[in-house]
């Protein structure tokens, strides 16, 4: 088995092969915080419509921009996925408070300050930019279907590539280069945007049980039905399998 890479840190040392798009630092503009962990929400200001320019904006201005939902809209609009996923993670940070901002990266405990709100308004910008394909509620289907397992729905949504070896094996892909930031239809269901495993599955399993996406879920995603099934699945056949296609080692 290859040895594995963490997937997507928010903050990897530049040193290393996962390198990621710098966050700016925290915005410094007249907005005001109503406690040090909540911050504001993005639905006090308006959201404009995506700018009718042809030109997609410039890697500059949507780097050093301060995130806010007008500019996710003009990014997923002109087709920059690549961009507007660091615009979103970047919009978490803001949307989780103070400390968030001031550290850089959200921790998996402050997601219960974000505003369902807030998580659905981001969630539906990806979702009307890529035919329902993309999203956090994309993504919480998709874990559902893999059984709340995280290394099945990593392979499931393409965060993990199958190896070109005898035996099926997987690993984690480097970023940027072996994200699929084209055309949502060329990626699978859920594969955008992304989410720091770094540290562990935490952060993530936080946000797709947020409750602003509860309302996602049908009658097949119901959770006692995926109890009873695994219940009914002997615990050495279920580990034997898993052992058999992936590592599940979240310790990274």
């Amino acid at each position: 088995m290859a040895t594995t890479a963490p997937l997507h840190p928010l903050r990897a040392p530049r040193q290393t092969h996962l390198r990621f798009l710098p966050f700016s630092s925290p915005p410094s503009s007249s907005l005001s915080f109503s406690s040090p962990r909540r911050s504001f929400s993005l639905l006090s200001a308006s959201l404009s419509p995506p700018s009718s320019s042809s030109s997609s904006p410039s890697s500059s201005s949507s780097s050093l921009s301060t995130p806010s939902l007008s500019l996710l809209a003009d990014l997923l609009s002109a087709g920059d996925f690549l961009r507007a996923d660091d615009c979103t993670r970047r919009l978490l940070i803001l949307l989780a408070g103070d400390q968030a901002q001031k550290r850089g990266y959200v921790f998996f405990s402050e997601v219960q300050f974000i505003s369902a709100d807030d998580l659905r308004a981001i969630d539906r910008l990806w979702a009307d930019h890529s035919a329902g394909r993309f999203g956090y509620a994309a993504q919480r289907r998709a874990w559902e279907k893999a059984r709340r397992d995280f290394t099945r729905f990593f392979v499931k949504v393409g965060w993990m590539k199958k190896l070109d070896t005898d035996v099926e094996q997987y690993n984690y892909r480097a970023f940027p280069e072996d994200f699929l930031w084209g055309p949502a239809e060329e990626a699978p269901e859920g594969h955008l945007p992304l989410t720091n495993a770094l540290r562990g599955t935490q952060l993530l399993f936080n946000i797709l049980t947020h409750p602003a996406f509860d309302d996602a879920l049908g009658e097949q995603f119901f959770v006692p039905e995926v109890a009873k099934a695994e219940a009914e699945t002997p615990d050495k056949a279920k580990s034997a399998g898993v052992r058999r296609l992936f590592r599940t080692d979240y310790s990274f």
